[in-house]
């Protein structure tokens, strides 16, 4: 391995050492910690939205973000929140006329306090374990996708958007969180039917890989390769949080209406 590259895989490692532990931590802390936890990774997402995508009034966007944010981590009232989220997308998608990448700048508002908040409605719904076990299905789907891509290579995935990724990547990310789902859900005794967590777990594999190609196509479309450099060897908190944040809204859905509705 070249000596930049062991450089950038030794950051992002002691990082990931850092940061997995302390948000596990705070999320089994439960609230206010998991709020503040939202609310310090959903602020620094707003700031880099607000960076990342031209515009003529920064500080105005990210206070925007910030705000929309806030209320979806901090607000009990689904209706409260919804009226905060549309209104502030509405604000913005006004205060934009004119911007050269308007539809980017309006998306922000939905995109990072529906995202992020569906973490803080998801921990409200299923409690620590669950919200772990999703938390483990994202970050697994990263490193199988990273450690069976770089060796196995082959078939580039769509290279279009991401020429990194390639289809062994994707089906090594998929089969490492479909092992940890079933072997965590053993473990905690999550559910009887193994085979449901499988199945479930890949599904979130797949979501988290299509918010990372999502991801992939903004950067690429605004001409950039990380969201920031906020995050030591991992780039920006959008290049880490893309996949969970995709997902995170079906996942509280899923355990919310679907397990009912299907009688899981």
């Amino acid at each position: 391995m070249e000596k930049p590259k062991k450089s950038s895989l030794f950051k992002r490692v002691v990082t990931a050492l850092v940061l997995a532990p302390l948000t596990i931590g705070l999320i089994y802390a439960g609230t206010p910690w998991i709020n503040v936890l939202a609310l310090v990774f959903g602020a620094m997402l707003s700031w880099e939205w607000a960076h990342m995508v031209p515009n003529k009034n920064t500080p105005v966007y990210a206070t925007a973000y910030t705000t929309s944010l806030s209320a979806s981590v901090l607000l009990a009232c689904p209706l409260a929140i919804a009226v905060v989220i549309v209104g502030t997308t509405l604000v913005v998608w006004f205060k934009a006329k004119g911007e050269e990448r308007r539809n980017l700048l309006t998306l922000g508002v939905p995109y990072i306090s529906v995202g992020i908040g569906s973490l803080i409605w998801l921990f409200n719904v299923v409690g620590f374990v669950t919200t772990l076990w999703f938390l483990i299905m994202v970050w697994c789907v990263d490193i199988g996708g990273y450690v069976v891509g770089c060796n196995l290579k082959g078939p580039k995935l769509a290279p279009k958007i991401s020429p990194n990724k390639t289809w062994s990547g994707l089906i090594g990310g998929v089969m490492f969180s479909v092992v940890a789902s079933v072997i965590f859900s053993q473990l905690f005794s999550l559910h009887s039917n193994v085979l449901f967590y499988a199945v479930f777990g890949g599904v979130i594999a797949i979501i988290a890989q299509i918010g990372d190609l999502v991801e992939s196509y903004i950067k690429r479309s605004l001409g950039i390769k990380d969201s920031s450099n906020l995050i030591p060897g991992h780039g920006g908190v959008f290049d880490r949080v893309d996949g969970l944040i995709f997902s995170a809204p079906l996942v509280v859905l899923w355990f919310k209406f679907g397990l009912m509705l299907f009688g899981v």
